[in-house]
């Protein structure tokens, strides 16, 4: 087999692995501590990588160097395996965001039906102010789902979770002073201010910058 039909067999199979693998040719780059442009000139087949980088290609894409070199038109049953391996993957993951989305959901149901079970019972014993069981659940069901997401490690709607805590919290608060006492004291709500502040304060000091970056 002459050089360039070797180049040009093993840049095919850089690229093809690369698109099934979902990379860029810049995250490729990334991996292996080289430029997008030696990647873009090894899937044209104009140069090839040196052996230490193709034993890397290998076991980032799982399989052998061998296969990195073959006939692209003789590896069905290869790639085959890589569609397989990452369409299990992907239903995986699809499965874990339904079952959480799931769980999320039967959880603040259970909070609300919590909230309109007190609101049957406590209106049919006569007392008037049992609509504030529905005040109550929203701070409630914020701290329940503050409490699912980061026990998965989800952070993504905690600054959300929290802001709907505090002025959830206070809502409360400043309904319960004025059906109870009379009191009215909107001022309360202020607080909130501050509040928010820190929250995004917060949540900004410990913010992961993104790390991906798109090219072809």
């Amino acid at each position: 087999m002459n050089d360039e039909k070797l180049k040009r067999q093993l840049g095919e199979n850089i690229a093809a692995y690369r698109k099934r693998f979902a990379l860029t040719q810049v995250g490729l780059a990334e991996k292996l501590n080289y430029s997008d442009k030696a990647v873009s000139k090894w899937e044209r087949g104009e140069s090839m990588p040196d052996v230490l980088t193709l034993t890397q290609l290998a076991e980032l894409y799982e399989v052998t160097v061998d296969d990195l070199l073959a006939d692209p038109n003789a590896l069905p049953e290869t790639t085959s395996k890589v569609e397989k391996a990452m369409e299990k993957a992907v239903e995986k993951t699809l499965k874990r965001k339904a079952d959480k989305g799931m769980i999320l959901g039967l959880s603040s149901l259970l909070v609300w039906f919590v909230a309109l079970l007190l609101f049957v019972v406590l209106s049919s014993v006569g007392l008037s102010n049992s609509w504030l069981a529905f005040i109550y659940a929203i701070p409630a069901d914020a701290i329940v789902m503050l409490s699912l997401r980061s026990a998965w490690r989800d952070f993504r709607w905690n600054k959300t979770l929290v802001s709907a805590i505090v002025w959830g919290g206070l809502l409360s608060i400043y309904v319960s002073l004025l059906v109870f006492l009379q009191v009215n004291i909107w001022k309360i709500f202020l607080l909130g201010i501050p509040g928010q502040i820190a929250i995004f304060m917060w949540f900004r000091l410990f913010r992961t910058p993104g790390k991906e970056k798109g090219n072809g």
